[in-house]
């Protein structure tokens, strides 16, 4: 019986000067942006992943390669639009989502509500069952040395 499935998603991007900053459909106000052939939204790309391993269809590289300038500069809404979209012709919908970010600065409490609201209205759910979280690393590693963002996602999907 195949009713739920559960997929794991993770993504890590580098901050770097004159990029513009999106996490979870956001543009934040900060001094560095991430860097990626889309806008580098690393908690949409954890999203993505998790909804596609769920379905077992791969992961958000193979629908959406970094080689393929048609992704250039990319909306990552966009992305997991098409990702929730490439589930349900699989036959399932997403029934709730739990991610976490990782990042030093900026904080991002502040903006979580919005993440949530833009996010439910993709993936077709209730605000309730979109999750996040942030948290930092203590100062420790890539993270805390306010080198990269990273992020994390859970997804549970269920046959429609």
């Amino acid at each position: 019986m195949n009713a739920f499935r559960i997929g794991m998603g993770y993504d890590v991007h580098r901050l770097v000067p004159d990029r513009d900053l999106f996490i979870g459909g956001v543009k934040i106000d900060y001094q560095f942006g991430l860097l990626g052939h889309s806008d580098a939204d690393v908690l949409i790309h954890a999203i993505c992943d998790a909804i596609l391993g769920a379905a077992n269809l791969r992961d958000i590289g193979f629908h959406f390669p970094d080689n393929d300038p048609k992704y250039k500069g990319a909306d990552s809404k966009v992305l997991l639009a098409e990702c929730v979209k490439l589930i349900a012709d699989k036959g399932y919908a997403i029934a709730n989502i739990d991610a976490t970010v990782c990042a030093e600065k900026p904080k991002l409490n502040p903006f979580i509500p919005q993440m949530q609201s833009l996010l439910a209205e993709i993936l077709m759910v209730d605000v309730d069952n979109v999750s996040i979280k942030a948290t930092t690393t203590e100062g420790l590693g890539f993270v805390g040395n306010k080198e990269g963002i990273a992020a994390y996602a859970v997804a549970l999907i269920y046959k429609l």
